[in-house]
This record gives C-alpha cells, structure tokens and sequence, in this order.
C-alpha cells in the first residue's frame, strides 16, 4: 500500500490492533501466522550461520539448524530468515542423513502483520465498527463489511455505506489472518526418510547485506611514508539480525544470478590458520575471500566496521603532475589556460610488511599532522581490487601554490593526416623549496617528439611524459613540437 493510506486512520489504529492481537493470542504463545500442524524453528534451533557478502549487496547464508523430524511429512516453520531473501535461491540440505530429507514444496511468507495488512486482508470480510462515545440512540458496535482500503477505508453497513471512521471510532477484528506472519518465515513441506533430531542447512542468497573497504592512511612528516589502516564495512537492511556469524567477504566481480548455495554448505573451516589480521585472505576461484577470524553480530539496520589491516612505515611516492588531453594535436588552437590546476598524487606499492595482500575496492582518505600536532586532512580518491604487488595510485586534489600555462605556439597541417604542433608550457612554483613536476602529455596516432628543450621520456605507446624541476619561488619553460599523424 502506498503511504496515503497512512492516514490519522493507521496511526489511530496501531496500539489498539495490538492490544486486539494480545487479546487473540493462546496462553502459551504460538507464533502469529502459524498453522496448529506445523513444527515452528526459531533461533533456539540454531546451531551455526554463516555470511558471506558478496559486492553488489547480495549476500549467501547459511543457517544451520537441529530440528526434530517424524518420519513421512513435516511442515517447519523457519523462522528468523531474511525478508530481502531471494526464496527462489533457497537449497535445504541435510547435514546429519545427507538425503534423508527433501523439500516437497516451500512457501516463503514475508507478508508480515501490521494494521495496514491486518486491515488489506479483511477486505470483502465482515468486521465489527466500534463507537466508544456513540451519541444517545446510536449504536455502540456495529457490524459492517470491509468494502476496500484503497486510500481510506469503505465500509458497508446494513443501511448505508461509508468512506471514513470517525475521530474516536476503530474496527476490531474477529480474528489474526492465518496467512500474517510477525517476522519473515519460510514454510517448509519435507518428506522425511528417518524419525529424530536432524541437523538441517537452509542457504538461501538475500540482499540488503553489503560491504565495502576503507582506509586511512596517515602521512609521515617527510611525506616519504604512511601508516596505513584498512577497516571493512558492513551494513545490514535485510530485516533480520545474524547473531554470531561465522563472515566472509568475497572480493571480485561475481554473477550473483548464478551462484549455488548447495555447494559450498561446508565453506567456513572450523580450524581456520591462525594470522595476525582480523581477516585470513585465500584465493577463491577467480576472486579473493577474506575469513574474519572470529564470529560477529550483524544487527539488522546497522552499520559496523571490523579492522581489516594495520601496516606500518609503508613507503609512498608524492608526484605534481600536469595532465593534458590529446584533443589539441590536430588542429589549431587559441591559449590553452593559464592558472592550469596541477594535480597532487599519491602512489605506493602493495607489497612488504604488513600489506602484499590483495586489497579490496574502496575509498582510502589520508591525513597529515600539522605543525601543532593535530591531524589534517589530505583528500580521498577510490581505488579498485588491487593485488598484491601492484601500484597504488591515488588523485588527492590540486596543488594551490604550483600553476601553469600552456600554449599552442604554432601548428601545420601538412596533408595525408599529419600535423606539427609546437607548444609552450610555464610551470610557476609560488613554494619556498623547489619542487618537480610531471607533464604529462597523450598523443594521438603515431607521434615523434623532433624538438624539445627538455628531454621526455615514452611512458606508454601513446603518452610522452617531462619532468620539469621548478626552482623556488619561480618557473620553469618547457618547449616542444610534436608529430603526430592522425587520419580522423
């Protein structure tokens, strides 16, 4: 139903439908929903869950449960599971007379009781319309037929129909929908071979579990190195809390539609190798697992961080470098900037120490501490799955204090596709210590550099790239021509 319907009618409504359902339940307490035949399972039964979240907020549970079974037909309530979960994925398997019992039909009921559901299924239903302060001559209790609740409530009376309760009028309801649930429940039909307590798996993908990587590095004064903490994000919107779970993070690009529960109900070692991180990274397939080496709780609607690494001392690489485009080769062109942005990059290597393991996708924000002490911040970029040994490189923002200006100072066009243009380039260092900077340059086509005051170095197939040493308090003029031969 959509929120117009939850009007000063629903709001009025909710404790006393409460109350009525208080008033409706047995003594002993039996779940809303549950039929008198069935076995209800709720996390007493449970014996182990295990998530492993997956990118793209899907994740595969696996929730183990001792249950007793009768020989022949079983319907189990299993209670407590996700309300995002995917029901089609649902694999049962068991654990303790593998093949002994065996799905014959599953219902998954997430259809849960509220007012605004007690209220949808009574529709076309007979309900009782209470007055509490009916006007002398007027009935106290009338009885009338639910009409529809489509934006407000239509009632039909013996003699009349009306479209809304008044101030202090509310409907009781003779009884709870037997297909209302208070919690998510997945309804099982098992056919079972064998009488007694049976160790069943229920794994089943959901979504509304999610995580993600991040880091904080903090930038030594010389700028030379930085201690690094890696922390991994977990947050829980699938309407159900995981209470001690065994985790897992799997870290890659994975067609979740086509993942099978059943086949990895043993995945989580029960001897894991000890490791000195929260998370024993392997590889896995084509992606990489990190196991938490300890279980958690994965309240629902929460969001949490678990330490993923510490390292220490890890060497960086600070370059200023100036980016230009390869647009600007073919053709004639006006000045191109002055005051142009010069970016600051961070670079390190994932390897040594403490890292040299694969590192998830994520946001990496660095710090520095200033002249009293006190921790300011650097900027943040997001880097992909990195693996071990490869570089680092992160675009932490511009350089205030080093500018440059850039020229085309003469082009031509020398017909079948080829064209000289020569550019001058003033790099400004407003610092009070000399810095140097990259120019970095793409070329289209095929491309020679023939003139140039600097020498440049080839660092791709289509990239040239000048270092420029800037003195303090002063610029730099980087003077070049360049071939290009480019049939558009």
């Amino acid at each position: 139903m959509g929120d117009s319907r939850a009007g000063p009618i629903r709001a009025r409504d909710v404790l006393r439908t409460v109350a009525l359902v208080a008033l409706l339940l047995p003594a002993t307490v039996v779940p809303l929903g549950a039929d008198p035949g069935e076995r209800v399972s709720n996390l007493t039964d449970q014996q182990r869950v295990n998530v492993t979240i997956y990118n793209g907020s899907v994740a595969l549970v696996h929730d183990r449960r001792r249950i007793p079974l009768e020989a022949g037909d079983n319907r189990i309530a299993w209670r407590d599971v996700s309300a995002n979960m995917d029901a089609t994925s649902a694999i049962l398997s068991d654990l303790t007379t593998p093949g002994a019992a065996n799905v014959v039909e599953q219902n998954f009921n997430f259809d849960l009781l509220k007012p605004s559901t007690v209220l949808d299924k009574y529709v076309g239903r007979p309900v009782v319309v209470v007055h509490p302060h009916a006007a002398k001559g007027q009935p106290a209790r009338e009885t009338a037929t639910l009409l529809s609740d489509n934006e407000g409530v239509v009632l039909q009376y013996p003699d009349r129909v009306e479209t809304e309760l008044s101030s202090d009028s509310y409907i009781v309801y003779p009884s709870i929908p037997a297909d209302l649930r208070d919690r998510p429940t997945l309804v099982l039909d098992l056919q079972s071979d064998r009488a007694g307590p049976q160790t069943l798996d229920l794994a089943y993908l959901t979504a509304g579990l999610s995580w993600q990587a991040n880091y904080v590095g903090v930038v030594a004064p010389d700028e030379k190195q930085m201690d690094l903490h890696g922390l991994v994000t977990l947050s829980n919107t699938s309407g159900t809390t995981y209470r001690d779970a065994h985790m897992q993070l799997v870290a890659g690009n994975v067609n979740a539609t086509i993942i099978r529960p059943g086949e990895t109900v043993d995945q989580f070692s029960e001897n894991a190798a000890p490791s000195s991180q929260q998370f024993q990274q392997e590889n896995y397939f084509e992606y990489h697992l990190y196991t938490l080496q300890r279980t958690t709780t994965i309240g629902n609607n929460q969001t949490k961080q678990v330490a993923l690494l510490a390292a220490r001392r890890v060497p960086i690489r600070k370059t200023l470098e100036l980016r230009g485009s390869s647009s600007y080769y073919s053709g004639p062109n006006a000045d191109l900037g002055a005051n142009l942005k010069v970016g600051v990059y961070v670079t390190f290597t994932n390897k040594g120490g403490d890292l040299g393991i694969p590192l998830p996708g994520g946001i990496v924000r660095l710090y520095k501490n200033d002249s009293r002490g006190t921790s300011q911040f650097l900027g943040l970029d997001s880097i992909d799955h990195t693996p071990r040994n490869e570089d680092v490189r992160l675009h932490l923002g511009d350089s205030f204090d080093v500018t440059a200006n850039k020229r085309q100072t003469d082009f031509h066009g020398n017909g079948n596709c080829s064209f000289d243009s020569s550019y001058a380039i003033v790099v400004k260092n407003a610092k009070t210590d000399p810095v140097d900077v990259l120019v970095v340059e793409p070329l289209p086509g095929d491309w020679s550099i023939p003139q140039e005051n600097l020498p440049h170095q080839k660092t791709s197939s289509s990239t040239a790239t000048w270092s420029v040493h800037v003195p303090a308090d002063s610029n730099a003029k980087l003077n070049y021509t360049a071939h290009v031969k480019v049939c558009l």
